[in-house]
Order: C-alpha cells, then structure tokens, then sequence
C-alpha cells in the first residue's frame, strides 16, 4: 500500500517534468514525434477509462454513473475554453505574449482534479503518467515563448507539475473527498474521455491511412488493458 501511495505522488510529477525536459532539451523541428505520443497517451487514457473506471462507477446499482460522467464532460469542456485546449497538444499563445492568468489556473485545476482519485486507482496512476509526458511538452513550449521572466516561467511548470500529488495529498487529508470517492472517479472518468476522444479525433484529421499511429493506439489499449 506505502508502494501504492507513492506511486500515486511520484508518477504524475515525473510524467510532467520528462516531458518538459525532452521538450527542453530535443526541441523537435516537427511535430510528427509529439502527435504520436500524444495519439498513444489518448488511446491508453481511454483504454485505462473503458477497461478499469467504468466497471467500478457502474457496478453499484444505486449510483448514477451518467451524471457524474456527463458533469465532468460539460466540466473539462469549460475547462478548455479556458486553457485553450492545452490538456490535449494545443497551443495557441503567440511568442512573446504574457501567459493568461486563467490559463493557468484552469490547467492546474484539470491537474489537480486528475490527481484525486490516484490513491484508488493504481491502473490511472499510469494513465496519468503518460499522458504528462506530452502535456508536459507542449507546456513547455506554450510557456518557454512567453515574455515572462525565466522565474516566472519555471514557477509556474513546477506548480504544474505538482497539481496531481496535490490532488492525490487532498484526497488522503479530507475525509469528505473520500466519502465522494466514487463521484469523483466518474466526475474524472467523463473528463478523462473527454481529452481522450478529442486527442484521437484530433489526431485521425485528415482521414490518412496511417500505420505508425494505428499501432500506436493499438499498443495503448493493449497496455492498458493488460494492467
């Protein structure tokens, strides 16, 4: 269980801070690298919601699952008409702009939400972790190119980076988090499917015939179903 626990607080912020540093320090000239993580980090949060979340939200008859999926729907879709979409690769921001303040908050709220079920979720954790890594890229090229002072800017990726354990710390501390352990799962699972059709969707523009990506995806879900 300690095992579990830690995994919980380390895993997202390592996820976070890799993809920044890969960001950092490979600075990829196209796109084409990101797109593929980002299509397998899709796929696996799907096959991690579809094969270990839904069967638990759906297993006790007198919760109503739907509500709790659709509220976290409706949910992450404010919460990216506040970041800009920058959960699932985009970036919008123009070099030399200042980084919104809402940005910011709304891309440590999605965080920090993701990061309250973790603790009973040990298949998530891994989720999780994957899918930083892309999210922590595209962050990384979202605030690097801003006018913002370098302090401000590494404030701001370790505050990212830190949201999920922060997640994961509220729900060991609050028992009313825990009482709403179920819930919150589905409130996470609606949008966990959310990011993960929109990253798929996304990803298929176009409607090329692409083998690389469908093995990427194919690979995701047999991952995460083997968790």
């Amino acid at each position: 269980m300690n095992i579990l626990y830690s995994l919980g607080f380390i895993l997202p912020f390592i996820g976070a801070i890799l993809g920044m540093s890969i960001a950092y320090w490979v600075r990829p000239k196209t796109p084409n690298g990101i797109k593929l993580i980002l299509a397998f980090s899709g796929a696996f949060l799907l096959g991690i919601t579809i094969f270990h979340l839904m069967p638990e939200v759906f297993s006790d008859n007198e919760f109503n699952a739907g509500l709790w999926i659709v509220g976290g729907i409706i949910l992450q879709i404010l919460l990216e008409y506040l970041s800009q979409g920058a959960e699932h690769g985009h970036t919008h921001l123009k070099e030399n702009d200042l980084l919104p303040k809402v940005l910011f908050i709304s891309l440590c709220l999605h965080a920090f939400m993701e990061g309250l079920p973790l603790q009973q979720q040990p298949e998530l954790v891994w989720g999780i972790f994957i899918h930083k890594i892309p999210i922590g890229m595209v962050l990384f090229y979202l605030v690097w190119n801003t006018n913002n002072s370098n302090g401000i800017k590494i404030t701001f990726l370790l505050l990212f980076a830190f949201m999920s354990p922060l997640g994961s710390l509220a729900f060991i501390q609050f028992d009313f988090l825990k009482i709403m352990q179920l819930p919150i799962t589905a409130l996470v699972m609606g949008m966990l499917l959310h990011i993960a059709t929109t990253i798929l969707f996304e990803s298929n523009q176009g409607h090329a015939f692409n083998i690389r990506k469908l093995l990427t995806i194919l690979l995701a879900f047999v991952i995460s179903y083997l968790l």
